[in-house]
């Protein structure tokens, strides 16, 4: 009886040692990848562009990187040192602001319509001699009269030394003088000039069809007929001309200054070539429907301050 108590006991003492002791940790191996899997993505995760930099996502080219940046698409070339523009690589990081040091050259375009003037000016016609002779010899003939008979130059004296009556010795106006027609004076397109000094006027003469932030868009759609003319809202030199971004359709971009771009797209047909300067007024295409949803023939037109777009009819003249 006592040894069955005494193993009662002890039994007793050891279930109660175990209740007070905290089980040892259990170290779940199963749950290890999962935890790395889901701590991998942050680790891996693309870093954000640096300062002047982009990185390529799908679907980009060059071209619209150039666009959405304000720069011309050859400096990026220049800059990265690509050999082939139409491959670059879906994460790719490109420079898009020139490096330190550098220096753009860019021709300065006084704002303005386009004028046509003469290389040299239209040599002296004989009529004009033929007036002016006369009456230098007969000025002369009046300077060599007797003292008494000497009397002051007047239309009238010089009338009866010619012998004519006084309507002849009229002088001819300046236009028949020289033998040419007066030049008729270029009207330039209305405009409005921006704070930033840049002179803006109107691309086309159609009704606004569509609005700047209406959808998607990022500029202004303006109707009209295939064919008519597209002008370049400001100065500036043309940094692209083709066909080879998606949305656009034959497109012209034209670089104002280092701050200003504008967008000219949808073209039936392109009047000017990359690199070309061109003026305020000058027409560089033709409107068209070229890669435009609805088919109908139509200018789209943006203007982008440095690369992002901005609400044209903010900078253009009211109508």
């Amino acid at each position: 009886m006592n040894r069955r108590l005494s193993a009662l006991s002890v039994v007793s003492l050891l279930l109660a040692a175990c209740a007070g002791t905290r089980p040892a940790p259990v170290e779940d191996r199963t749950s290890a990848p999962a935890a790395a899997a889901k701590s991998a993505p942050a680790a891996t995760a693309a870093p954000a562009a640096r300062a002047g930099f982009h990185v390529v996502s799908k679907g980009e080219t060059l071209y619209s990187i150039a666009l959405e940046y304000g720069q011309d698409w050859r400096d990026l070339i220049i800059w990265n040192r690509i050999e082939n523009p139409n491959l670059i690589r879906v994460g790719q990081e490109l420079r898009v602001a020139p490096p330190e040091g550098t220096v753009e050259v860019r021709p300065i375009v006084a704002p303005g319509a386009v004028e046509s003037r003469p290389l040299e000016p239209a040599p002296q016609q004989p009529a004009a001699a033929a007036v002016a002779a006369p009456e230098a010899a007969n000025s002369t003939l009046l300077k060599r009269e007797p003292r008494g008979g000497v009397e002051a130059y007047s239309e009238e004296a010089l009338a009866r030394m010619k012998g004519t009556p006084l309507a002849a010795a009229t002088p001819l106006p300046a236009a028949a003088a020289t033998g040419s027609t007066p030049a008729t004076p270029v009207v330039a397109p209305e405009s409005s000039r921006s704070e930033d000094g840049i002179e803006w006027s109107w691309p086309a003469q159609g009704r606004i069809i569509g609005r700047f932030g209406e959808g998607s868009s990022k500029g202004l759609d303006v109707s009209g007929k295939l064919g008519d003319p597209v002008l370049a809202a400001a100065g500036g030199r043309v940094v692209y001309a083709g066909e080879a971004m998606r949305g656009y359709g034959k497109l012209v971009i034209i670089k104002h200054d280092n701050t200003y771009l504008s967008a000219y797209a949808h073209n039936s047909k392109i009047l000017v070539q990359e690199r070309d300067t061109v003026k305020r007024g000058q027409r560089i295409a033709e409107l068209g429907d070229t890669d435009t949803e609805a088919g109908k023939p139509r200018l789209h037109f943006e203007i982008r301050r440095q690369g992002k777009p901005v609400d044209p009819l903010k900078y253009l003249p009211p109508r």
